[in-house]
C-alpha cells in the first residue's frame, strides 16, 4: 500500500523553493503527496531557525505534530531544513517526537529519510555538505498557477554580524545560468505568468562561478522568454546595485519596477558594526539614484530596530530616514540576538525597548503606505487577477509581491483567473485598495 506523506514548509520563500523540490522527490520516489497532513503516514517540516520567533514556531509545531502523533492521527515525523541543520547536536535527544533529520545539505535525500523512518527502529540523520552546489532538482509548485519563485543561488557570503545564515546555509553559490533559463522556460511552459527571482543576495549572482556580477545578464536572457509577463526582483543588496542594472531595470517592461532592498539600518556606526557595506550616505544616494532614473517606482525594504549600538539618537535617525525617503514598504523587525553571531555578545537595548522601537517604527510606516494607497486613486494599473472570494476577484499590480504586500480586491464580473487587466483605482479603505 502506498504511504501518504504531509509536507509543512515554514519560513522564508527561498525554504519553500526546497520543500517543493522535496514533494518532487518524494512523489518521484512513489509516495502519495498530500495537501494537509491529517492521517498521514509521515508528515516532512521544513524548518527556519533564522531569528528567534522562527524558531519557536518551528519547536511548537513540532511539539503539536508529537500530540498528533501520540493521538494516532498521524505517523513519523520528519524535520528538515535550518532547525536540525543548526542543532545536529542536541535536536534528536532534546526531541523525542522526531523519528528522522534532515540537514538542508541533504533535501535531495528525503526520500530515503522517509523510509528509513517508516521503517522504524533506528532514528536516522542526513547532514550532506552546506556548501555543495545548489540542487537542481524539480519543484512541485505549490504557489498560485500565475507565479513562482525561481532560485538563482543558495548561501550567503556577506556574513552580517547579526546574522547566522552563513553558518546554516553555508558559502554563496550561484547556480549555472543553463539552468535557471531551462527552469524558467519549464515555468512559462506551465502557464506561469510572473516569477520572483530570489537568493540570499541577488545581485550576488554570478560573481562566485563567473568572475562578475551576472544578474543583468540573466535578466536579459530571461526577459527573452516571451510567455514570461513579468519579472520581480527580492533581496538586491544595495552594494552590489550598479549602474548598468538601475538601466535595464528603468528599460525593460517585463522586469517590474518594483525593488526589494534590504538596508537594516541607517545610521553609519550601526551599519559598520554589523558588517553591512556602505553608509547611510550610500544608500540614500542609491535611492535617490533609482527613483530619478525608475519613475514609479516602488521600494521595499527591511529595518531592525535595538541593534548593538542603537541609541536613542541612532534610533531617531533611522525615524527620520523613513519619514524622508517614503519607502512605499518596510518590513520592521525587533533585534534577535542570535546564539553564534558576533553581535550577540555585543551591547544592546533590552528586548522591552526593542519591540516598542519596532512598533514605532511600523506606525510610521503604516502612514506611510496609508498615503501611498490614497495616491494612487484614480490612476490605472495592470492587474494580475489570481481569484475570487465568491463576492469579488482578488489580484496584484507591480506594487504588490505575493506573500508580503496582500491583495487587490476588484469589483468586476467575468474575469478570467490568471490574466491581466488594467483596472482603474477608485478607493481607499484601511489600506486596502478597491477597484471597480
Amino acid at each position: 500500500m502506498t504511504k501518504t506523506i504531509g509536507l509543512i514548509s515554514l519560513g522564508c520563500a527561498k525554504n519553500l523553493v526546497n520543500s517543493e523540490q522535496m514533494l518532487f522527490s518524494l512523489k518521484k520516489a512513489g509516495f502519495d503527496v498530500q495537501s494537509g497532513h491529517d492521517d498521514a503516514d509521515a508528515v516532512v517540516v521544513n524548518t527556519c531557525s533564522f531569528i528567534e520567533e522562527a524558531k519557536m514556531e518551528a519547536i511548537e509545531t513540532i511539539i503539536e505534530l508529537g500530540r498528533m502523533k501520540d493521538e494516532g492521527r498521524i505517523g513519523k515525523i520528519i524535520v528538515a531544513g535550518c532547525l536540525p541543520e543548526r542543532y545536529k547536536g542536541e535536536i534528536l535527544s532534546e526531541m523525542p517526537e522526531i523519528d528522522a533529520v534532515v540537514g538542508v545539505g541533504s533535501f535531495d535525500e528525503i526520500a530515503a529519510a522517509v523510509s528509513a523512518a517508516l521503517q522504524g527502529g533506528k532514528r536516522p540523520a542526513f547532514f550532506g555538505d552546506i556548501n555543495m552546489p545548489v540542487s537542481e532538482t524539480e519543484r512541485i509548485i505549490t504557489t498560485s498557477p500565475a507565479w513562482a519563485y525561481l532560485k538563482i543561488a543558495e548561501g550567503c557570503d556577506n556574513r552580517c554580524a547579526f546574522c547566522v545564515i552563513p553558518k546554516i546555509r553555508g558559502r554563496y553559490r550561484s547556480r549555472p545560468m543553463e539552468g535557471i533559463l531551462d527552469e524558467a522556460n519549464k515555468l512559462a511552459e506551465r502557464g506561469t505568468k510572473e516569477i520572483i527571482l530570489i537568493a540570499q543576495d541577488t545581485t550576488r549572482y554570478g560573481l562566485d562561478i563567473y568572475g562578475k556580477r551576472g544578474l543583468t545578464d540573466l535578466l536579459e536572457k530571461l526577459c527573452s522568454i516571451e510567455p514570461l509577463r513579468w519579472i520581480r526582483l527580492h533581496y538586491l543588496y544595495p552594494d552590489q546595485i550598479d549602474e548598468k542594472l538601475i538601466d535595464f531595470i528603468a528599460e525593460n517592461d517585463k522586469v517590474l519596477k518594483y525593488l526589494d532592498i534590504p538596508i537594516q539600518h541607517i545610521n553609519d556606526e550601526i551599519l559598520a558594526k554589523m558588517r553591512r557595506r556602505g553608509g547611510g550616505d550610500e544608500i540614500r544616494a542609491l535611492l535617490r539614484r533609482i527613483r530619478e532614473r525608475i519613475p514609479g517606482v516602488v521600494l521595499r525594504t527591511s529595518v531592525i530596530a535595538g541593534l548593538p549600538g542603537e541609541g536613542e539618537k541612532e534610533f531617531a535617525q533611522l525615524c527620520e530616514f523613513l519619514r524622508e525617503t517614503r519607502i512605499e514598504r518596510t518590513g520592521v523587525f525587533k533585534y534577535s540576538p542570535e546564539e553564534g553571531s558576533d553581535a550577540a555578545l555585543m551591547d544592546r537595548p533590552d528586548t522591552e525597548t526593542a519591540a516598542s522601537r519596532a512598533e514605532i517604527l511600523t506606525d510610521i510606516q503604516q502612514s506611510i503606505l496609508q498615503e501611498f494607497g490614497k495616491s494612487r486613486i484614480g490612476s490605472v494599473t495592470t492587474v494580475l487577477i489570481e481569484g475570487s472570494d465568491g463576492k469579488n476577484y482578488y489580484g496584484r499590480s507591480f506594487a504588490e509581491s505575493p506573500d508580503v504586500d496582500g491583495y487587490i480586491s476588484v469589483e468586476a464580473e467575468d474575469l478570467q483567473i490568471n490574466s491581466f487587466y488594467d483596472i482603474k483605482i477608485t478607493d481607499d479603505e484601511r489600506g486596502e485598495l478597491l477597484f471597480l
